[in-house]
């Protein structure tokens, strides 16, 4: 009998022991870990946040750099760049020809009178033939008709052969001016020709952007497309398709910014020169029509960028609405200070459109702005302080 009390009481204590193993050990792993575990947010300031720098939330925070810019009037417009039509040449030829030789390739930079390619053409061989038998047919009879001024008086000859000599000098010479105008109507650039070897140069400075001549083509006034398009890259033009909503609001000579996403961080400026004097009746936009300053060549010709109109609404940072919190009639955004702490400010908003708003007052140009992760920001910050503007 006693051996069995031993026996239950060794058993009560061995499971006592377990259960008190058990408790301890499940109670102590939460807290090491709750220790090793850094906090989320360092410090937390009235319109300030801290982060370490291994903290999570720093992985969905983005930050950019915005310049100061004029602050547009309008969204942003599609727009397409084009060459600029009063500096462009499109070189073709008006007669009949085969190419013999090409002087000048895509990308070449050319000078005004530079060849560009020889061809033979008989037209200008059968063209110059003309002109010289009228010249030499129009000399006969002008001399003809000096003989019959000098008989006429004395009465050698009859006053009808005097004023037939009259007539066909009057007939040649009209002739010799067909054979003369026919080769300027052939060559109105008064290109360089030997024999029927005409050289076509370029009637302007600039550079070769396209060319549909290859060896041996036979050329004529009927090809469908220029033999060479010649023009000046620093020049170009800006097509805007402004909605018909908008027409109010854009004057010529308003300034545009536009941007590529060839060149992400720069900002480019056009100036209006003429609107569109009708709508498209299938997109309801009209064509305004832009010159631009393209000193670098940076920008190309059938490349699309986005414009704005700018008014005279002053200077000021145009952000990603993403960027922008709302809170009643106010408007917040955060700025990165260093890596790690950001700044919420409340900002004056000018303008604000469907993807971009642009701010005067409140941020400078020289601040990061945070463009990705704003909202997890003001979620927080409003949630560590209970921060109610």
């Amino acid at each position: 009998m006693n051996k069995k009390l031993v026996w239950a009481a060794l058993l009560i204590v061995a499971i006592s022991g377990g259960f008190a193993w058990f408790a301890w050990s499940h109670s102590s792993i939460p807290q090491t870990q709750a220790d090793a575990a850094p906090p989320a947010i360092s410090r937390v300031g009235a319109d300030e946040l801290h982060f370490p720098p291994d903290a999570p939330q720093l992985t969905m925070i983005r930050a950019k750099t915005f310049p100061r810019v004029q602050i547009p009037s309008t969204d942003a417009l599609s727009a397409r760049l084009t060459y600029d039509e009063d500096a462009t040449a499109r070189i073709g030829v008006g007669f009949s020809g085969r190419i013999v030789t090409l002087k000048a390739a895509v990308g070449d930079v050319v000078h005004a009178g530079q060849v560009l390619a020889e061809i033979d053409s008989p037209d200008f061989g059968t063209a110059y033939a003309d002109l010289n038998k009228a010249r030499a047919d129009e000399e006969r009879k002008r001399l003809a008709f000096e003989r019959a001024k000098e008989l006429g008086p004395g009465e050698a000859i009859s006053v009808r052969d005097w004023e037939a000599a009259g007539a066909d000098y009057e007939q040649a010479r009209a002739e010799t001016a067909r054979a003369e105008k026919r080769i300027k109507n052939m060559n109105p650039f008064n290109l360089t020709i030997s024999g029927q070897r005409v050289l076509l140069t370029s009637p302007i400075a600039g550079v070769v952007t396209e060319r549909n001549a290859n060896p041996a083509l036979e050329v004529n006034p009927a090809l469908p497309a220029p033999l060479f398009v010649v023009t000046d890259p620093k020049r170009l033009w800006l097509m805007i398709d402004l909605p018909e909503r908008l027409i109010a609001q854009v004057k010529p000579g308003s300034d545009v910014s536009l941007e590529s996403d060839a060149y992400p961080e720069e900002r480019f400026s056009a100036r209006i020169v003429q609107l569109g004097q009708i709508v498209d009746p299938n997109t309801r936009r009209v064509t305004v029509r832009a010159t631009l300053n393209n000193p670098k060549r940076q920008l190309l010709p059938e490349m699309f960028v986005r414009a704005y109109v700018v008014q005279d609404k002053g200077m000021g940072i145009c952000v990603p609405n993403s960027a922008v919190i709302n809170q009643g009639i106010y408007a917040y955004i955060y700025v990165e200070k260093n890596p790690g702490e950001f700044q919420r400010k409340k900002v004056s908003l000018q303008t604000r459109g469907g993807e971009i708003s642009c701010a005067s007052e409140g941020v400078g140009g020289d601040e990061r702005v945070v463009v990705t992760g704003a909202l997890l920001l003001d979620a927080e910050l409003t949630a560590r302080i209970g921060d109610k503007p």
